[in-house]
């Protein structure tokens, strides 16, 4: 079992037909995790945001992976949402992207939250996996690519 499928909860992918900038992008997150696991939607924007301020978490290859430290969290928690239309994200290679991995961690974040980051960037830097993920429109289907993503050493 990879970390990601122990963070990811499965009403926590969106296929999101209405976000166009990362401001919403990062509403609709909040939103998620406010529905989910009560945790207040504002807290989890302006983490994204504290974040974002220091740097894109854009990776290139239509990938994001946006994170927060959230106070009184208890374990790492994370949403996948794709959009429709690729937005733009100050990703290093200039494009848009339409993937965007959320990740929340505690406050005091441990060397778990390097691990995870870390499977996450071998996660998307399989060109298969992201095709994968863009051409299902299952958030069920998508969850079990997730649970199902094995290191290929």
């Amino acid at each position: 079992m990879n970390l990601i499928s122990k963070i990811l909860l499965p009403n926590n992918i969106l296929l999101d037909n209405e976000s166009s900038s990362k401001k919403r992008v990062f509403e609709r997150a909040g939103l998620l995790f406010e529905n989910n696991q009560e945790i207040a939607r504002s807290t989890v924007f302006e983490s994204l945001f504290a974040r974002e301020k220091l740097g894109s978490t854009g990776l290139g290859q239509g990938v994001a992976i946006p994170h927060g430290r959230i106070a009184k969290l208890r374990d790492a928690t994370a949403a996948f949402i794709r959009t429709s239309t690729p937005i733009p994200f100050d990703a290093p290679d200039g494009q848009p992207v339409n993937m965007i991995f959320v990740l929340l961690v505690p406050e005091r974040a441990t060397d778990l939250h390097l691990q995870i980051l870390g499977e996450l960037a071998q996660m998307f830097s399989d060109p298969d996996f992201r095709d994968r993920l863009n051409d299902c429109d299952d958030p069920a289907e998508i969850y079990k690519l997730f649970q199902n993503w094995t290191a290929t050493a």
